[in-house]
């Protein structure tokens, strides 16, 4: 196979407590094996909270909205145009500090497991339950 054209009529989203994702390119959908992508829309006043990839380096790509990123326990809010790189094993989070849903682009790799995506949640262990 040489690709996977992935239209967004044909991928569906993924309903979660905080907002939406839509797998672009992981192991079940295009047979990547050193990417993971998905594009993330957090609703207002919610997050994608305190967790982290053991085996897996991320950039996370700011398209539309204002999302407060925390880097281990640093934070900076991006909007459109504005990405963090994390290294595997780093501790991360976002939250949607805006009115609007704010889309971002989640890039990952390599691809682990059978979805090509890791997480281990810390939001419930010092000091990340108390940074926010």
């Amino acid at each position: 196979m040489t690709g996977r054209f992935m239209m967004s009529a044909g991928t569906p989203a993924e309903s979660l407590d905080w907002g939406r994702l839509r797998w672009m390119s992981h192991p079940p959908s295009t047979g990547a094996k050193d990417l993971t992508v998905i594009e993330v829309n957090i609703s207002p006043g919610q997050g994608h909270d305190f967790h982290k990839h053991p085996d897996q380096e991320e950039v996370i790509y700011c398209i539309s909205g204002q999302v407060e990123q925390w880097l281990d326990t640093e934070r900076k809010t991006l909007g459109p145009g504005d990405s963090v790189f994390i290294k595997a094993d780093v501790v991360h989070a976002s939250f949607n500090v805006g009115d609007a849903d704010a889309q971002l682009l989640a890039i990952l790799g390599p691809c682990v497991g059978d979805q090509g995506y890791e997480l281990v949640d810390v939001a419930d262990q010092a000091p990340w339950k108390d940074l926010r």
